[in-house]
């Protein structure tokens, strides 16, 4: 596996983490993030997106996918600055500024490992 797949294959395992986290434990996630418990169904379904595209980056990692490579570069960049443009503007709490860097950083990685 090259150092561009592996970067892309330990995020895939970081999505499956969080995901199946909030699928099975979200109300033991949310609050170490200064996010309010809830019973509503949208953390478990944000769940099941984020593992299906976990599955997506593990496929793309172990096919040596180059051009979904330098699309993760581009969208998780995006997703990383949302993240603080969300914080700042005061629409989440702060702590979602952990996911925007780890966000960044894989992007970073990626771009690096190329």
């Amino acid at each position: 596996m090259s150092d561009v797949a592996i970067s892309v294959f330990v995020f895939a395992i970081y999505l499956f983490i969080t995901g199946i986290g909030f699928v099975f434990i979200p109300n033991i996630l949310l609050p170490l993030f200064k996010f309010p418990k809830t019973n509503e169904p949208w953390i478990p379904i944000l769940g099941i997106v984020i593992t299906s595209i976990g599955f997506y980056y593990l496929i793309a990692a172990q096919n040596e996918l180059m051009v979904f490579f330098w699309a993760t570069i581009v969208t998780r960049s995006v997703v990383g600055i949302c993240f603080i443009l969300f914080v700042l503007t005061k629409k989440t709490p702060p702590a979602l500024v952990i996911f925007a860097l780890i966000e960044l950083a894989g992007a970073i990685w990626t771009y690096l490992a190329f």
